[in-house]
């Protein structure tokens, strides 16, 4: 796979906001299209396959793995498959747009390091680890068991942030979207 275009990386723990701020940098005149992950798992309701992620199922994404479909992937949760398929990316840079990605941290940094200078990874960090757990209990898409897992996992992913190239907090919705339509839209012309 070539490397000719730009990438912009978001990651963050669950419940962070980097979907929202994500979606809202879709709607600017950016020049961004969205690389839409797989995953093993099944949709959630509203999900949409092929919008929201390929689902591919368990079988599937491990065949997918054997034959080298992937830029990244990583087992985020036990027989939990997340990843991104090398054709997303040529899809989206044979239409002349940046790559922007909503990736968990380690995909992140994953990225990262496959793209160098090409890619901006940028964290969004949670004003506090109090404030994430109440943003996942808002949702009220997840069972207490996952809500604990996700928390567990973010403490660790948290440690994270300084290996990205910015650390944007989101305290303030609309500080956060400000900010990284800046960061972008800089990195995009340079």
């Amino acid at each position: 796979m070539n490397k000719e275009g730009k990438c912009i990386i978001f990651s963050a723990p669950s419940g962070a906001g980097k979907t929202t701020i994500v979606q809202h940098l879709l709607k600017q005149d950016l020049g961004l299209s969205f690389s839409i992950s797989a995953c093993s798992r099944d949709p959630r309701p509203n999900e949409v396959d092929g919008k929201d992620y390929h689902f591919l199922g368990l079988a599937k994404f491990q065949q997918a793995i054997l034959d080298n479909a992937f830029l990244e992937w990583e087992e985020v949760y036990t027989n939990n498959y997340y990843g991104t398929l090398k054709s997303e990316i040529e899809r989206i840079w044979n239409e002349g747009k940046t790559v922007i990605f909503d990736v968990d941290v380690i995909g992140g940094l994953n990225l990262k390091k496959y793209f160098g200078d090409k890619a901006l990874a940028i964290f969004v960090q949670p004003p506090s680890y109090d404030e994430l757990e109440k943003r996942l209990r808002y949702r009220s898409t997840e069972s207490e068991e996952k809500i604990n897992q996700r928390m567990s996992k973010a403490r660790e992913e948290l440690s994270y942030a300084p290996e990205f190239d910015h650390i944007l907090v989101n305290d303030n919705l609309e500080h956060a979207l400000e900010e990284a339509e800046k960061l972008v839209g800089a990195f995009i012309k340079a």
